[in-house]
């Protein structure tokens, strides 16, 4: 996009609405004009996520002609069977879309392209698992009828033969809400004849398997470092899915324990500084309080480390009246020495430290009061 080019603001409204509102990621690739005299961007490749997969698209290009018109959707070759745009005979024998969103378009209604892509969307997920469905392949058969069952799964049949499921895997209950990994199985697909044989031999091809976690998730645990259970001969997934959960709830519970850990910490101080100007709530690993003593007003940064409470908190000061020669508020180094024993109650933590900086704080004042008289 270069200065010269102009957004509607109409189709501006739509995308941002998009954006910000879609219960899954969506990526803008590209945005251009299809007027070589006029440059008004009208033309716009959507990225969306299907199956875990994010490199290929299965809506990529959504074309307005005018602001004021429903946008056409064009999909890639590799989906050229797909035909969400379904016309069906009305009560006076007219025929009709099928998609609602498209037939009351009302161009001045943000949300609109957002109902389009999740009614379009919602119409794929139906389109790949009638796809998986008439696979001639009876493990594939057996394996779809053992977990339809399981909410928000997703399938798809690949150009190679092979049929990926996506399933959404819940790992942990007790932190941010939930935790949801995700878990790839690939399947070869066999004709039946060779399968048959497969099944009565006991040799069953084991599928590909890997797991896909959330960037909070990551920042605690690289699932690339979890060990699968084995995947005996004969087994489906309706059997391995109840184990690998187990597995991974202990792992995830494993990670996240010391959360909850520094959490109560934070909880503790809280009673004794008073509420927190600043916390990170969900990885709890930092906090900033406001304190005063007398007349002199401070703020007191804590940082936890991964090993709390074996390691110490980082603690600093930082004071409202005195600044550097760039305006900035000065700061104290990381104090040393104070009162501390990882065996404590955090209570007790936060009680010795607050005695502790009652003191210090006012060695701190003085210190730079002095300062600045040089």
């Amino acid at each position: 996009m270069t200065s010269s080019e102009v957004l509607p603001p109409l189709i501006a409204a739509q995308l941002n609405h998009l954006l910000v509102h879609s219960p899954f990621p969506v990526k803008v690739e590209k945005l251009w004009s299809a007027s070589k005299t006029r440059n008004l961007l009208d033309r716009f490749t959507l990225i969306l996520p299907f199956c875990l997969d994010f490199m290929r698209c299965w809506g990529r290009y959504i074309q307005c002609k005018c602001s004021n018109a429903a946008p056409g959707v064009i999909f890639g070759p590799d989906d050229d069977s797909f035909s969400p745009f379904l016309m069906e005979p009305d009560s006076s024998g007219n025929n009709k879309l099928v998609m609602s969103s498209l037939v009351d378009w009302n161009y001045r209604e943000s949300f609109r392209l957002l109902n389009l892509i999740l009614g379009l969307r919602e119409q794929y997920v139906a389109y790949q698992r009638k796809r998986v469905g008439e696979v001639e392949d009876e493990r594939i058969k057996f394996e779809i009828s053992t977990i339809l069952h399981r909410k928000g799964i997703e399938m798809m049949v690949t150009g190679l033969e092979e049929v990926k499921f996506g399933v959404p895997l819940l790992a942990h209950r007790n932190w941010a809400q939930y935790t949801i990994v995700h878990f790839y199985v690939i399947i070869v697909c066999y004709n039946f004849i060779n399968l048959k044989f497969r099944y009565f031999s006991g040799c069953l091809p084991t599928p590909r398997l890997k797991l896909v976690s959330s960037a909070d998730l990551r920042a605690l645990l690289f699932v690339e470092d979890i060990k699968l259970p084995p995947w005996p001969s004969g087994m489906f997934m309706a059997e391995y899915l109840p184990d690998l959960e187990d597995s991974l709830g202990k792992q995830v519970g494993e990670s996240i324990s010391p959360i909850d850990v520094r959490r109560r910490f934070i909880e503790a101080l809280a009673v004794v500084f008073g509420r927190p100007l600043e916390a990170d709530s969900v990885f709890c690993r930092k906090s900033a309080f406001l304190a005063t003593s007398g007349v002199f007003t401070f703020l007191v940064h804590i940082s936890l480390p991964m090993q709390f409470p074996r390691q110490q908190p980082i603690i600093m000061l930082q004071s409202t009246q005195h600044f550097n020669s760039q305006g900035s508020p000065i700061k104290s180094t990381p104090l040393p020495d104070y009162p501390w024993s990882p065996r404590w109650e955090a209570s007790q933590m936060a009680e010795r430290i607050f005695e502790y900086l009652e003191e210090e704080c006012l060695n701190f004042k003085k210190y730079w009061n002095e300062m600045q008289h040089y």
